[in-house]
């Protein structure tokens, strides 16, 4: 098999790419590991970028978005039971979305089967080959049978555990890690929003999210510890926690339900360097993974995405390989400062163990600067709509 493109990951940033890729004439193949059901079953965040929906709109697959989604100029900060509202359409002229990963996805692979795009499910043991030369190529093997493909590049958007980013070797690559002593347990109820806007709340108990999917959906979190389990906690625990956490005001409108999913997400900041080897381009968390606090993780793979989607087209339209010779640095300059604003935010929100009076007084401090100052809510406030590309 021969195709120009072998993008390793059916996600959301593979199909992404490759119905961009598509839409300017440029063939792809998708190898993914699960089904499309499996995928379209994992729940993952909500929240857009302005860029993050544009580029949606440029693949041809926001019409359902643009129809359902919700869209956000503000959030909401809470400590102490003090609230108040970072005015987004104010400070930036923007908003972000809210419309699920899951929606998003589900999009995407409408098009692309819509298009007679090659998706390849239940794919195992994928290898890539000769990534370092002008010939790459990868194997897998599906259905007991193994297959190679002939390309002219590969797309890893295969996550943190895939094969990609282990493609490149050691001797190459360089590694930053942080991982934060405390997960996410997060549940998704077909209740009404607790607010309008988004609630991040820091509290001495810990940090809860206020979150939604839609009218009828909300998603919520409390931080917990690693050594929890989903099945520690149950319904009427985590509510009771949750109200607790977040202010008095919104406490007393929660409305509660039996959870429909239940789930605890570790925490950590996650980078490797260089994002290209050869004809080998990282993107996703292939190569970097941040922290759920600021809702960046989708919407620095879309930055990924646009930098190698413009190198990409540029290459095949004009045989110019600045585009793809420039990848990995403009998407680690981005990267890097999404990773900065996702643990600024998370440094600032949450309680750590080992915290002295010192650093509790300090947090206090920071939350009072940013509720006083406009020009911090600036700067939070453009992060949180999503940098320029």
């Amino acid at each position: 098999m021969k195709t120009q493109v072998v993008v390793i990951g059916g996600g959301p940033s593979g199909l992404l790419l490759s119905q961009l890729l598509h839409r300017q004439g440029i063939e792809s193949m998708v190898l993914e590991r699960k089904t499309r059901d499996y995928v379209l079953g994992r729940i993952r965040a909500g929240v857009l970028e302005t860029g993050t929906v544009d580029l949606m709109r440029q693949a041809g697959v926001s019409q359902r978005m643009d129809k359902e989604c919700m869209l956000h100029d503000g959030i909401v900060i809470s400590h102490a039971d003090e609230q108040f509202s970072i005015d987004l359409k104010e400070l930036t002229g923007s908003h972000v979305v809210v419309y699920g990963q899951t929606e998003l996805t589900r999009d995407l692979y409408d098009a692309r089967e819509a298009a007679n795009g090659q998706l390849m499910f239940n794919v195992e043991h994928v290898q890539i080959h000769n990534a370092d030369s002008e010939s790459p190529r990868v194997s897998y093997v599906q259905d007991g049978k193994t297959y190679q493909i002939d390309c002219d590049f590969v797309a890893g958007c295969d996550g943190f555990h895939g094969v990609s980013r282990q493609a490149i070797p050691l001797s190459v690559r360089n590694e930053y890690e942080k991982v934060y002593p405390f997960g996410w347990l997060g549940i998704l109820s077909e209740t009404p929003p607790v607010n309008p806007e988004l609630i991040y709340a820091s509290s001495p108990r810990g940090f809860a999210l206020c979150s939604m999917r839609n009218a009828n959906l909300s998603r919520y979190y409390i931080q917990c510890s690693l050594s929890d389990s989903p099945d520690d906690w149950t319904d009427t625990a985590f509510w009771e926690e949750l109200k607790r956490r977040i202010p008095t005001e919104a406490a007393e409108a929660l409305v509660t339900g039996p959870s429909i999913e239940k789930s605890i997400a570790p925490l950590r900041s996650f980078v490797t360097e260089p994002m290209r080897w050869g004809r080998l381009f990282l993107c996703g968390d292939a190569a970097h993974i941040v922290p759920p606090t600021g809702a960046k993780g989708l919407n620095t793979a879309a930055g990924d995405i646009h930098y190698l989607f413009e190198g990409l087209t540029q290459y095949y339209a004009t045989g110019d390989t600045q585009g793809i010779d420039c990848y990995s640095q403009k998407a680690l300059a981005r990267v890097w400062k999404a990773v900065r604003f996702s643990w600024s935010l998370t440094s600032m929100l949450h309680t750590f163990p080992d915290q002295s009076e010192f650093d509790h007084k300090m947090q206090a401090a920071e939350v009072a600067f940013m509720k006083s100052n406009r020009h911090a809510q600036a700067m939070l406030a453009e992060n949180y709509v999503g940098l320029p590309y």
